[in-house]
Protein backbone atom coordinates (compact mmCIF):
# COMPACT_ATOMS: atom_id res chain seq x y z
CA UNK A 1 0.00 0.00 0.00
CA UNK A 2 1.27 3.24 -1.08
CA UNK A 3 1.99 5.87 2.08
CA UNK A 4 -0.99 8.10 0.54
CA UNK A 5 -3.56 5.27 0.03
CA UNK A 6 -2.24 4.55 3.23
CA UNK A 7 -3.35 7.86 4.75
CA UNK A 8 -6.73 8.14 3.45
CA UNK A 9 -7.85 5.25 4.50
CA UNK A 10 -6.97 6.37 7.98
CA UNK A 11 -10.07 7.28 9.45
CA UNK A 12 -10.47 10.58 10.97
CA UNK A 13 -8.41 13.53 10.95
CA UNK A 14 -4.02 13.80 11.12
CA UNK A 15 -2.46 11.88 14.19
CA UNK A 16 -1.68 14.71 16.25
CA UNK A 17 0.66 14.55 18.97
CA UNK A 18 2.08 16.84 21.58
CA UNK A 19 5.24 15.86 23.96
CA UNK A 20 6.76 16.68 27.08
CA UNK A 21 9.32 19.64 27.46
CA UNK A 22 12.04 16.96 27.90
CA UNK A 23 11.15 14.95 24.91
CA UNK A 24 11.29 17.75 22.60
CA UNK A 25 14.38 18.75 24.03
CA UNK A 26 15.61 15.08 23.27
CA UNK A 27 13.94 14.97 19.53
CA UNK A 28 15.63 18.39 18.94
CA UNK A 29 19.10 16.92 19.35
CA UNK A 30 18.39 14.24 16.98
CA UNK A 31 17.20 11.12 18.74
CA UNK A 32 14.89 8.88 16.38
CA UNK A 33 12.59 7.67 19.36
CA UNK A 34 9.32 9.12 21.00
CA UNK A 35 8.38 6.73 23.67
CA UNK A 36 4.74 6.55 25.35
CA UNK A 37 5.45 8.03 28.34
CA UNK A 38 6.67 11.22 27.03
CA UNK A 39 3.03 12.05 25.28
CA UNK A 40 1.55 14.12 26.83
CA UNK A 41 -1.60 15.05 24.22
CA UNK A 42 -3.06 12.79 21.45
CA UNK A 43 -5.77 13.71 19.58
CA UNK A 44 -6.99 10.10 18.78
CA UNK A 45 -6.39 6.52 18.50
CA UNK A 46 -3.56 5.75 16.16
CA UNK A 47 -2.94 2.84 13.50
CA UNK A 48 0.35 0.87 13.65
CA UNK A 49 2.35 2.68 10.50
CA UNK A 50 0.25 5.75 10.79
CA UNK A 51 2.25 9.03 10.04
CA UNK A 52 1.81 10.89 13.13
CA UNK A 53 2.67 14.45 13.29
CA UNK A 54 4.20 15.96 16.55
CA UNK A 55 3.95 19.02 17.66
CA UNK A 56 6.30 21.06 20.58
CA UNK A 57 4.80 23.09 23.49
CA UNK A 58 4.23 26.25 21.53
CA UNK A 59 2.15 23.80 18.81
CA UNK A 60 4.44 24.06 16.23
CA UNK A 61 5.39 21.50 13.84
CA UNK A 62 8.38 19.43 15.54
CA UNK A 63 8.37 16.48 13.14
CA UNK A 64 6.65 13.15 11.91
CA UNK A 65 7.13 9.87 12.84
CA UNK A 66 5.49 6.27 12.26
CA UNK A 67 3.44 5.49 14.79
CA UNK A 68 3.13 2.12 16.90
CA UNK A 69 0.23 1.80 19.25
CA UNK A 70 1.95 -1.25 20.96
CA UNK A 71 5.80 -0.66 21.36
CA UNK A 72 6.96 1.80 24.40
CA UNK A 73 8.48 3.66 21.44
CA UNK A 74 5.26 4.79 20.01
CA UNK A 75 6.85 7.08 17.20
CA UNK A 76 9.67 6.46 14.90
CA UNK A 77 11.38 9.96 13.45
CA UNK A 78 11.38 10.29 9.94
CA UNK A 79 11.58 13.94 8.98
CA UNK A 80 12.46 16.90 11.27
CA UNK A 81 12.34 20.74 10.65
CA UNK A 82 10.32 21.92 8.20
CA UNK A 83 6.90 20.13 7.30
CA UNK A 84 7.10 18.30 4.58
CA UNK A 85 4.93 15.60 2.66
CA UNK A 86 5.93 11.93 3.42
CA UNK A 87 4.91 10.54 0.10
CA UNK A 88 6.50 8.12 -2.36
CA UNK A 89 9.06 10.90 -4.03
CA UNK A 90 10.21 10.86 -0.09
CA UNK A 91 10.97 7.20 0.16
CA UNK A 92 12.51 7.18 -3.29
CA UNK A 93 14.57 10.27 -1.94
CA UNK A 94 15.26 8.41 0.87
CA UNK A 95 16.56 4.98 -0.57
CA UNK A 96 19.00 7.19 -2.82
CA UNK A 97 20.38 8.48 -0.05
CA UNK A 98 21.20 5.31 1.74
CA UNK A 99 22.60 3.57 -1.49
CA UNK A 100 24.65 6.18 -1.84
CA UNK A 101 25.92 6.68 1.27
CA UNK A 102 27.61 3.03 -0.01
CA UNK A 103 28.83 4.13 -3.27
CA UNK A 104 33.00 3.43 -3.17
CA UNK A 105 33.08 0.54 -0.14
CA UNK A 106 32.94 -2.21 -1.76
CA UNK A 107 34.46 -4.14 -5.03
CA UNK A 108 34.03 -7.30 -6.99
CA UNK A 109 35.70 -8.89 -4.73
CA UNK A 110 32.83 -7.76 -1.69
CA UNK A 111 29.15 -8.59 -2.59
CA UNK A 112 27.79 -9.43 0.63
CA UNK A 113 27.22 -5.87 3.15
CA UNK A 114 23.91 -3.63 4.27
CA UNK A 115 22.39 -1.30 2.19
CA UNK A 116 20.22 0.49 4.66
CA UNK A 117 20.76 0.20 8.34
CA UNK A 118 17.66 1.22 10.24
CA UNK A 119 17.55 4.52 12.20
CA UNK A 120 20.77 5.01 11.46
CA UNK A 121 20.05 5.31 7.79
CA UNK A 122 16.40 7.34 8.27
CA UNK A 123 14.74 3.84 7.72
CA UNK A 124 13.53 3.25 11.73
CA UNK A 125 13.40 -0.72 12.42
CA UNK A 126 14.42 -1.67 9.14
CA UNK A 127 17.46 -3.20 7.43
CA UNK A 128 18.17 -4.29 4.19
CA UNK A 129 21.59 -7.27 3.12
CA UNK A 130 22.76 -7.52 -0.06
CA UNK A 131 24.42 -10.89 -0.58
CA UNK A 132 25.23 -11.38 -4.36
CA UNK A 133 21.94 -10.93 -6.07
CA UNK A 134 19.75 -11.70 -3.06
CA UNK A 135 18.40 -9.05 -0.88
CA UNK A 136 17.46 -9.64 2.91
CA UNK A 137 14.82 -7.06 4.13
CA UNK A 138 14.53 -7.50 8.02
CA UNK A 139 11.49 -5.46 9.88
CA UNK A 140 11.83 -5.13 13.71
CA UNK A 141 8.71 -3.51 14.23
CA UNK A 142 5.26 -3.76 12.86
CA UNK A 143 4.49 0.25 11.34
CA UNK A 144 6.52 -1.37 8.14
CA UNK A 145 3.90 -3.49 7.29
CA UNK A 146 1.26 -1.81 5.85
CA UNK A 147 4.02 0.22 4.14
CA UNK A 148 5.65 -3.19 2.39
CA UNK A 149 4.48 -3.25 -1.23
CA UNK A 150 5.24 0.29 -1.59
CA UNK A 151 8.39 -0.11 0.39
CA UNK A 152 9.53 -3.19 -1.69
CA UNK A 153 8.48 -2.05 -4.65
CA UNK A 154 10.72 1.21 -4.51
CA UNK A 155 14.19 -1.64 -3.56
CA UNK A 156 13.16 -3.92 -6.60
CA UNK A 157 12.84 -0.89 -8.83
CA UNK A 158 16.05 0.70 -7.80
CA UNK A 159 18.46 -2.49 -7.16
CA UNK A 160 17.37 -5.16 -9.43
CA UNK A 161 17.40 -8.61 -7.48
CA UNK A 162 17.11 -11.84 -8.50
CA UNK A 163 15.34 -12.52 -4.92
CA UNK A 164 14.04 -10.54 -2.23
CA UNK A 165 13.48 -12.74 1.10
CA UNK A 166 11.28 -10.84 4.13
CA UNK A 167 12.89 -11.93 7.68
CA UNK A 168 10.38 -10.77 10.58
CA UNK A 169 11.56 -9.78 14.60
CA UNK A 170 10.27 -12.64 16.91
CA UNK A 171 7.51 -9.52 18.79
CA UNK A 172 6.10 -8.81 14.65
CA UNK A 173 5.89 -12.22 13.31
CA UNK A 174 2.41 -13.16 14.63
CA UNK A 175 0.53 -9.64 13.80
CA UNK A 176 2.14 -9.80 10.75
CA UNK A 177 0.89 -13.46 9.83
CA UNK A 178 -2.13 -12.66 10.96
CA UNK A 179 -3.03 -8.98 9.96
CA UNK A 180 -1.04 -9.15 6.63
CA UNK A 181 -0.19 -12.99 5.64
CA UNK A 182 3.16 -12.43 5.82
CA UNK A 183 5.64 -15.21 7.45
CA UNK A 184 9.34 -14.87 8.41
CA UNK A 185 11.74 -16.27 5.85
CA UNK A 186 9.11 -15.49 2.63
CA UNK A 187 10.17 -14.87 -0.41
CA UNK A 188 8.78 -11.99 -2.15
CA UNK A 189 10.21 -12.02 -5.15
CA UNK A 190 11.95 -14.42 -7.28
CA UNK A 191 13.10 -18.36 -7.10
CA UNK A 192 12.59 -20.34 -4.28
CA UNK A 193 15.56 -21.68 -1.89
CA UNK A 194 16.92 -25.20 -1.21
CA UNK A 195 19.24 -24.11 0.92
CA UNK A 196 22.01 -21.07 1.89
CA UNK A 197 22.72 -18.38 -1.03
CA UNK A 198 26.56 -18.11 -1.33
CA UNK A 199 28.53 -14.21 -1.76
CA UNK A 200 31.93 -13.25 -1.48
CA UNK A 201 33.64 -11.22 1.23
CA UNK A 202 37.10 -9.93 0.67
CA UNK A 203 37.77 -12.60 -1.84
CA UNK A 204 36.56 -15.07 0.42
CA UNK A 205 33.11 -17.56 -0.39
CA UNK A 206 30.87 -17.62 2.74
CA UNK A 207 27.15 -19.25 2.98
CA UNK A 208 24.04 -17.48 4.48
CA UNK A 209 21.37 -19.30 6.08
CA UNK A 210 19.10 -15.62 4.51
CA UNK A 211 15.57 -18.19 5.47
CA UNK A 212 16.48 -18.82 9.20
CA UNK A 213 19.83 -17.96 9.81
CA UNK A 214 20.85 -15.20 12.78
CA UNK A 215 20.43 -11.51 11.87
CA UNK A 216 19.55 -11.65 7.69
CA UNK A 217 21.82 -14.79 7.57
CA UNK A 218 25.38 -14.00 8.33
CA UNK A 219 26.94 -11.21 10.90
CA UNK A 220 28.10 -9.05 8.16
CA UNK A 221 28.61 -6.37 10.49
CA UNK A 222 32.20 -7.92 12.16
CA UNK A 223 33.61 -8.01 8.29
CA UNK A 224 36.68 -4.87 9.27
CA UNK A 225 37.60 -6.85 12.64
CA UNK A 226 37.85 -10.31 10.17
CA UNK A 227 40.43 -7.89 8.09
CA UNK A 228 41.90 -7.09 10.73
CA UNK A 229 42.67 -10.64 12.07
CA UNK A 230 43.70 -11.80 8.60
CA UNK A 231 46.65 -9.15 9.29
CA UNK A 232 47.78 -10.57 12.52
CA UNK A 233 47.34 -14.29 11.95
CA UNK A 234 50.75 -15.25 10.09
CA UNK A 235 52.40 -18.01 11.90
CA UNK A 236 49.95 -18.25 14.76
CA UNK A 237 47.95 -20.84 16.29
CA UNK A 238 44.38 -19.16 16.55
CA UNK A 239 41.48 -19.78 18.79
CA UNK A 240 38.14 -18.72 17.82
CA UNK A 241 35.69 -19.04 20.17
CA UNK A 242 32.04 -18.12 19.77
CA UNK A 243 33.45 -18.87 16.30
CA UNK A 244 29.84 -19.83 14.79
CA UNK A 245 30.12 -20.28 11.09
CA UNK A 246 33.68 -19.76 10.90
CA UNK A 247 34.54 -16.22 9.34
CA UNK A 248 37.40 -15.25 11.80
CA UNK A 249 38.49 -18.43 11.28
CA UNK A 250 38.60 -18.13 7.49
CA UNK A 251 40.52 -15.26 7.16
CA UNK A 252 43.25 -16.19 10.09
CA UNK A 253 43.93 -19.46 7.47
CA UNK A 254 44.22 -16.76 4.58
CA UNK A 255 46.63 -14.72 6.84
CA UNK A 256 49.15 -17.78 6.92
CA UNK A 257 48.10 -19.15 10.55
CA UNK A 258 49.73 -22.24 11.60
CA UNK A 259 46.39 -23.86 12.57
CA UNK A 260 42.74 -22.88 13.92
CA UNK A 261 40.71 -23.91 15.97
CA UNK A 262 36.85 -23.03 15.59
CA UNK A 263 34.60 -23.40 18.93
CA UNK A 264 31.47 -23.41 19.63
CA UNK A 265 28.20 -24.93 21.46
CA UNK A 266 25.67 -25.19 18.31
CA UNK A 267 26.47 -28.31 16.11
CA UNK A 268 24.62 -26.69 13.29
CA UNK A 269 27.26 -23.28 13.31
CA UNK A 270 30.51 -25.79 13.18
CA UNK A 271 29.06 -27.83 10.07
CA UNK A 272 28.39 -24.17 8.51
CA UNK A 273 31.46 -23.42 9.33
CA UNK A 274 32.87 -26.68 7.81
CA UNK A 275 31.05 -25.93 4.43
CA UNK A 276 32.54 -22.81 4.23
CA UNK A 277 35.81 -23.96 4.42
CA UNK A 278 34.74 -25.94 1.84
CA UNK A 279 33.62 -23.28 -0.33
CA UNK A 280 37.82 -22.16 -0.15
CA UNK A 281 39.23 -25.39 -1.09
CA UNK A 282 40.61 -23.20 -3.93
CA UNK A 283 43.25 -21.64 -1.54
CA UNK A 284 46.45 -22.95 -0.52
CA UNK A 285 46.41 -21.02 2.30
CA UNK A 286 42.77 -22.40 3.64
CA UNK A 287 43.34 -25.81 2.53
CA UNK A 288 47.04 -26.13 4.11
CA UNK A 289 46.35 -24.62 7.69
CA UNK A 290 45.56 -27.67 10.18
CA UNK A 291 41.55 -27.19 10.93
CA UNK A 292 40.02 -28.03 14.37
CA UNK A 293 36.58 -28.20 15.24
CA UNK A 294 35.47 -28.51 18.88
CA UNK A 295 31.61 -28.70 19.70
CA UNK A 296 31.44 -27.27 23.52
CA UNK A 297 30.15 -24.43 25.79
CA UNK A 298 32.85 -21.97 24.83
CA UNK A 299 32.87 -20.99 28.31
CA UNK A 300 33.27 -24.09 30.25
CA UNK A 301 35.61 -25.10 27.53
CA UNK A 302 37.81 -21.86 27.93
CA UNK A 303 37.97 -22.94 31.81
CA UNK A 304 38.84 -26.67 31.82
CA UNK A 305 41.06 -26.99 29.13
CA UNK A 306 43.80 -24.82 30.75
CA UNK A 307 46.80 -26.96 29.14
CA UNK A 308 46.24 -25.37 25.63
CA UNK A 309 47.76 -22.12 24.31
CA UNK A 310 47.33 -20.54 21.60
CA UNK A 311 49.44 -17.12 19.79
CA UNK A 312 45.64 -15.50 18.71
CA UNK A 313 42.62 -15.85 20.93
CA UNK A 314 39.14 -14.18 19.93
CA UNK A 315 36.34 -13.74 21.67
CA UNK A 316 33.26 -12.79 20.17
CA UNK A 317 30.37 -14.11 22.11
CA UNK A 318 26.32 -13.30 21.78
CA UNK A 319 24.99 -10.22 23.31
CA UNK A 320 25.39 -10.92 27.17
CA UNK A 321 23.14 -7.79 27.84
CA UNK A 322 19.92 -8.09 26.17
CA UNK A 323 17.98 -5.40 28.90
CA UNK A 324 19.50 -2.31 30.95
CA UNK A 325 19.13 -4.36 33.93
CA UNK A 326 21.51 -6.76 32.91
CA UNK A 327 24.22 -4.38 31.94
CA UNK A 328 26.34 -4.78 35.90
CA UNK A 329 26.17 -8.78 35.15
CA UNK A 330 27.25 -8.18 31.41
CA UNK A 331 30.35 -6.31 32.14
CA UNK A 332 31.66 -8.97 34.95
CA UNK A 333 30.99 -11.24 32.54
CA UNK A 334 33.25 -9.99 29.79
CA UNK A 335 36.16 -9.34 32.53
CA UNK A 336 35.54 -13.46 33.20
CA UNK A 337 35.50 -13.99 29.85
CA UNK A 338 38.47 -11.91 28.62
CA UNK A 339 40.09 -13.64 31.73
CA UNK A 340 39.71 -17.01 31.16
CA UNK A 341 41.00 -15.90 27.39
CA UNK A 342 44.34 -14.45 28.77
CA UNK A 343 45.27 -17.55 30.48
CA UNK A 344 45.11 -19.48 26.68
CA UNK A 345 47.50 -16.98 25.43
CA UNK A 346 51.18 -17.74 24.76
CA UNK A 347 53.46 -14.86 25.77
CA UNK A 348 53.26 -12.14 23.26
CA UNK A 349 49.81 -13.70 21.96
CA UNK A 350 47.16 -11.28 21.03
CA UNK A 351 43.61 -11.07 22.49
CA UNK A 352 40.65 -9.63 20.31
CA UNK A 353 38.14 -9.25 22.34
CA UNK A 354 34.53 -8.60 21.36
CA UNK A 355 31.00 -7.29 22.45
CA UNK A 356 27.81 -6.71 20.33
CA UNK A 357 25.91 -5.44 23.71
CA UNK A 358 24.48 -2.35 23.07
CA UNK A 359 23.68 -1.70 26.93
CA UNK A 360 27.10 -1.92 27.47
CA UNK A 361 29.47 0.89 26.49
CA UNK A 362 32.40 1.25 24.28
CA UNK A 363 34.30 2.51 27.28
CA UNK A 364 32.75 0.04 29.82
CA UNK A 365 33.52 -2.77 27.87
CA UNK A 366 37.46 -1.58 26.69
CA UNK A 367 37.87 -1.51 30.57
CA UNK A 368 36.72 -4.35 31.67
CA UNK A 369 38.87 -6.39 29.19
CA UNK A 370 41.76 -4.24 30.82
CA UNK A 371 41.35 -4.73 34.37
CA UNK A 372 41.58 -8.53 33.26
CA UNK A 373 44.90 -8.73 31.66
CA UNK A 374 46.28 -6.40 34.71
CA UNK A 375 44.20 -9.19 37.39
CA UNK A 376 45.91 -11.55 35.81
CA UNK A 377 49.73 -10.68 36.61
CA UNK A 378 50.22 -10.02 32.67
CA UNK A 379 51.77 -6.55 31.06
CA UNK A 380 50.02 -5.73 27.40
CA UNK A 381 49.97 -3.07 24.73
CA UNK A 382 46.99 -1.79 23.16
CA UNK A 383 46.66 -1.78 19.26
CA UNK A 384 43.50 -0.97 18.62
CA UNK A 385 40.01 -0.34 19.46
CA UNK A 386 37.10 -0.84 17.04
CA UNK A 387 33.71 -0.02 16.46
CA UNK A 388 31.04 -0.16 13.23
CA UNK A 389 31.61 -1.03 10.08
CA UNK A 390 30.80 2.20 7.65
CA UNK A 391 28.13 0.19 5.70
CA UNK A 392 26.85 0.17 9.69
CA UNK A 393 26.75 3.64 10.91
CA UNK A 394 25.27 4.04 14.15
CA UNK A 395 23.95 8.03 15.28
CA UNK A 396 22.57 7.48 18.48
CA UNK A 397 23.64 5.79 21.25
CA UNK A 398 21.05 3.00 21.53
CA UNK A 399 22.40 2.06 18.19
CA UNK A 400 26.43 1.85 18.93
CA UNK A 401 26.32 -2.01 19.86
CA UNK A 402 29.53 -3.22 18.04
CA UNK A 403 33.25 -2.73 19.63
CA UNK A 404 36.44 -4.79 19.79
CA UNK A 405 39.57 -4.23 21.48
CA UNK A 406 42.86 -5.65 20.55
CA UNK A 407 45.60 -6.33 22.66
CA UNK A 408 48.97 -7.74 22.52
CA UNK A 409 49.71 -9.44 25.97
Amino acid sequence: MRTDELQARTKGPRLRLRVTAAAESVLRSGHPWLFADSIREQNRTGQAGELAVIYDHRDRFLATGLFDPDSPIRVRLLHMGKPRAIDHNWWAERLTWALDAREGLFDEHTNGFRWINGESDGWPGLVLDHYDRTLVLKLYTAVWLPRLEEITGLITLRLRPERLVLRLSRNIQKVAQRQFGKADGEILLGPPLNGPVTFLETGLRFEADVLRGQKTGFFLDQRENRRQVEALARGRDVLNAFSFSGGFSLYATRGGARSVTDLDLSAHALAGAKRNVALNASNASVTSCGHEFVQADAFEWLNHQQGRRFDLVILDPPSLAKREIERPGAIRAYGRLALSGIEHLRPGGILVACSCSAHVTAEEFFEAVRKSVVSAGRTFRELRTTGHAPDHPATFKEAEYLKAIYLNV
